[in-house]
């Protein structure tokens, strides 16, 4: 069924991203069954997600962009449905009441690719032999219906069958594998709860390599061309697991893969349990290594923690940056204190008008919010000094672990933990603590980066 959209989708909860996510309702687990074939770059899918009203809800709105429905149910009974855009207006055969729960069924089919946003083209991407997704912030819905925003996380299976000769990665731990003929089919599980912009499948010729000794288990998925530069590269990424570790708390998942497809890209992307380079990044040269403290920094900040709304993308980007510093100051002698000097002068020279707590959609991906977010980090360790301040970061990822974050919570940690760490004087630090986030967060001219805050 289609028709008009108009006055039908509720209002939204993100302003970052107004076309996608519906607050009537969260997705707990999503079962995708899927269907591709490469030389086509054609995708059929069905999709099962596992819904919860969180109010009284005549309709479900779902996301799904460039892809065709062709069935909608919900709770086992054919629904009616209008697709217009980005939006699947799902009407049950009887209102959902707050807090029950059911199961909307989706069957689609079409051409996945990517959608044009002002942060540029995300979302599913072919690859001159395969494809990719690059989801983030609101890429998911490229691929498969759902309700496509950070704040509410899932649980996944994913069957996705393609032609034998191309190898298949995807976010969760692969289940089962079964050839037909000329085609694969793989069923991967995610049990570790996931946001959908999280959530991506490789599509390419790879070979498989494990980088060892490690005790985070790494597998690196790459083109056998790019073998010996990649590795050279990567070779460090053990021990960069086991310093994090130790600064940030234990590893939040069972495994870490590395893909590096064989197209360049123009950045490196993030994704649960997983980071994904070109392979202009990993020349053999090791000058990107920053990157590749980055990516693995999400792990913990974004892929664990993962922000409330899109508001919040500090929280992910500031601590990933940060974690690059510490990388540098471990690895190679550069101290933490010269980045953040090198880093701090260069943000003086530049427009003081992020609001690193609400940096608007336009910046949230400045690189301001991503370097100011580490210094303000860094100030805050200045004034509490190097033991309190690991010790406030280990408990922060223990305290949310697979959870959501919002720069509100962090402040409200950071007092509590400052004014218990204290005792008889914990009031007063407490206060000091809130005042340098309250500069560093909330107001525009760029505070300076000293000892005590």
């Amino acid at each position: 069924m289609t028709g008009g959209l108009a006055q039908q989708v509720p209002a939204l909860t993100d302003p970052y991203t107004p076309d996608r996510g519906d607050p009537a309702y969260e997705v707990t687990h999503y079962d995708l069954d899927l269907d591709y074939k490469v030389s086509t770059n054609r995708l059929a899918g069905r999709a099962v997600l596992d819904v919860t009203a969180l109010e009284d809800a005549r309709r479900l709105v779902v996301d799904l962009v460039g892809l065709r429905v062709l069935k909608v149910s919900v709770g086992g009974a054919a629904a009616k449905w209008v697709h217009r855009g980005p939006r699947v207006v799902v009407t049950p055969s009887r209102p959902l009441t707050r807090g029950e729960r059911t199961q909307v069924v989706i069957t689609y089919a079409g051409t996945p690719g990517p959608v044009a946003t002002r942060w540029g083209d995300v979302g599913w991407e072919e690859l001159s032999e395969g494809a990719l997704v690059a989801a983030q912030p609101n890429g998911a819905a490229t691929w498969f219906p759902c309700n496509d925003h950070p704040r509410t996380k899932a649980t996944y299976r994913l069957a996705f069958e393609c032609d034998s000769p191309y190898d298949v990665v995807a976010t969760g731990a692969l289940v089962a594998a079964r050839t037909r003929g000329s085609r694969t089919r793989r069923v991967f599980e995610q049990g570790v709860p996931m946001a959908t912009y999280l959530a991506t499948v490789h599509v390419g010729r790879y070979v498989r390599r494990a980088l060892a000794p490690a005790d985070v288990p790494i597998t690196v998925v790459l083109p056998v061309q790019q073998e010996r530069d990649v590795l050279h590269d990567l070779g460090r990424l053990p021990e960069m697991t086991r310093l994090y570790e130790a600064l940030f708390g234990p590893y939040p998942f069972d495994d870490y893969t590395v893909v590096v497809t064989a197209d360049d890209l123009e950045i490196p992307l993030e994704a649960h349990a997983m980071a994904t380079f070109g392979p202009n990044w990993l020349d053999g040269r090791r000058r990107h290594e920053r990157l590749v403290a980055h990516e693995l920094a999400h792990q913990w900040f974004g892929n664990s923690l993962t922000p409330e709304t899109w508001a919040d993308i500090w929280l992910n980007e500031g601590f990933a940056c940060y974690a690059e510093w510490l990388w540098a100051e471990h690895a190679d002698g550069v101290p933490v204190r010269v980045n953040a000097a090198t880093h701090w002068s260069r943000l003086t020279r530049l427009r003081q008008d992020v609001v690193l707590a609400d940096p608007g959609p336009d910046l949230m991906f400045d690189d301001r919010v991503y370097k100011r977010g580490a210094l303000t980090l860094h100030a805050l360790r200045l004034q509490l000094g190097d033991v309190a301040f690991f010790d406030l970061v280990r408990d922060w990822v223990a305290t949310h672990r697979h959870g959501s974050v919002s720069t509100d919570e962090f402040v409200e940690h950071v007092e509590t933990f400052v004014r218990e760490m204290a005792p008889g004087s914990g009031e007063a630090a407490a206060g000091r603590a809130r005042e340098l986030l309250e500069r560093w967060l909330w107001a525009t001219p760029l505070p300076r980066v000293v000892a005590g805050g």
